[in-house]
This record gives C-alpha cells, structure tokens and sequence, in this order.
C-alpha cells in the first residue's frame, strides 16, 4: 500500500523545467508567448517528464504555485526593450533587470514582474531562469500578430530548444 503512494507522489511531482508561455492573445503582438508555445508543442514528447509547457495567458500570481520545486523557468513572452519589432532576445533574469531598471520586462510588467517578484521574495524561484522575447510591434486591441513578429516564431522556437537541450 504504501509504494503505491509513494508513485502517486512522485507522479504528482512537477517537472524540472517550466516552459511558462505568457500574454494575451486579445492585444496582438503581446500574444506571442501563447503562439511560441503552440509552436513548440509539436516537440514536446521529446522533452517527456522532464519539461512542462504550460500557457500562463495573463494570470499573473495564480501561477505562483506552478513554479515551486522547478529547477529551471523559461519565460516565453512580448518583450520590450527598444529593439525593431521581431527581434528575438534570450535573457537570464539579471540580464533582464540591466536592460530594463526598475522593470519588469515583459510588456504586461504586472504579469511576469509581479510574478517574479513574489517567487523570489517566497524562495520559490528556480535556481535557473530565462526570458526568450520577441520584440513586439504593437500591443493594442486586436487579434493576431504582426508580420515581424511571426517572422520571429521560428527563430524564438529555436533559442528556446537549444536552451532545454542545455538544462535537460
């Protein structure tokens, strides 16, 4: 009886590695984080048990709890920073904060800054953590994103496969 808990329990265990898809799809280019992570669910088999994609749309703290006992986060998001519209970044959290002082980083800062901000504060951040933006174009009312912006899809996949062969 008891083994049979104990593989419930390690079942119930997260994966080490959260690929965390962030935005709103209703505000044009600030959906990228959910579009980059349809993208990469076609490959997600091959990261089976060790990585988790989930779309954290605009929740903000509700996904508090989904990052607790993660080895590492990958924050797939709009990110501006003054570069042209589809430029791709890949960023550890300290580079993030240097490119953006006082902020947040990703173009909705009370979703993934509010977010960060209270995992840090309640020790539950990942040891390791990344950001992979896209630049964004326009973030207004409107469905779909922008031509630079889909133009980046791949080139954002990408840089989010190389750093999960790295971390698996």
């Amino acid at each position: 009886m008891m083994s049979g808990y104990l593989d419930f329990l390690r079942e119930c265990e997260p994966a080490p590695i959260l690929v965390l898809g962030l935005g709103n799809t209703l505000l044009s280019d600030d959906g990228v984080g959910p579009a980059l992570l349809d993208q990469l669910s076609s490959s997600a088999q091959r990261w089976e048990g060790q990585v988790e994609f989930v779309d954290g749309g605009t929740q903000g703290l509700a996904l508090l709890g989904r990052l607790s006992g993660r080895k590492a986060l990958i924050i797939v998001d709009a990110l501006q920073i003054g570069a042209p519209p589809g430029t791709v970044h890949r960023m550890t959290l300290g580079e993030l904060r240097c490119a953006n002082p006082g902020r947040a980083g990703s173009a909705h800062e009370g979703n993934a800054g509010e977010l960060l901000s209270a995992a840090q504060l309640l020790d539950e951040l990942p040891a390791r953590l990344f950001v992979v933006g896209v630049e964004p174009k326009k973030i207004a009312t409107g469905h779909g994103l922008s031509a630079p912006v889909k133009r980046a899809l791949p080139e954002a996949s990408k840089e989010v496969n190389q750093l999960l062969t790295q971390l698996c």
